[in-house]
């Protein structure tokens, strides 16, 4: 019996968070410091500067696609666990990240950032999250966060 392609990726997702893989530490300096340069060539231009995405970013622009969301605490990333973070991250906004056809600006990044310049980037961007959304998110992702 063939195991669904969909199962077989789900279960990659979540071991990707397992073993000796290296992790996202926005209390590492030298890995949030990498990550700052990668937010700044790659991600700001949609995300803002300050993290703050673009205006209105909840309501769906005329193409039908919604507006890049902020990362900072008045957005929803710190809602995610990090694995979800790095699987949209470099594949993009596709199965199993969003529903197939979900049509979204959201590159993939696989073939211009490698796995640790993305984890990077996560710890940059976490790490201008207040001490609040840090506790937040620890208490209700618990141990699925990592």
């Amino acid at each position: 019996m063939s195991v669904p392609a969909r199962v077989v990726l789900g279960c990659a997702v979540l071991l990707a968070g397992c073993g000796d893989a290296p992790r996202i530490d926005a209390t590492d300096a030298k890995q949030v410091a990498l990550g700052t340069g990668v937010y700044v060539q790659h991600c700001a231009v949609c995300h803002g500067a300050t993290l703050e995405g673009q205006p209105n970013w909840r309501r769906r622009l005329p193409n039908g696609r919604l507006p890049a969301p902020p990362h900072d605490a008045s957005g929803h990333t710190w809602h995610h666990p990090d694995a979800l973070l790095f699987g949209i991250t470099k594949h993009g906004l596709v199965p199993p990240y969003a529903p197939a056809a979900y049509a979204s600006d959201m590159p993939a990044f696989a073939s211009l950032l490698s796995d640790d310049e993305i984890r990077a980037a996560l710890a940059y961007i976490q790490s201008r999250w207040p001490k609040q959304v840090i506790e937040a998110r620890a208490g209700m992702l618990g141990a699925r966060s990592r």
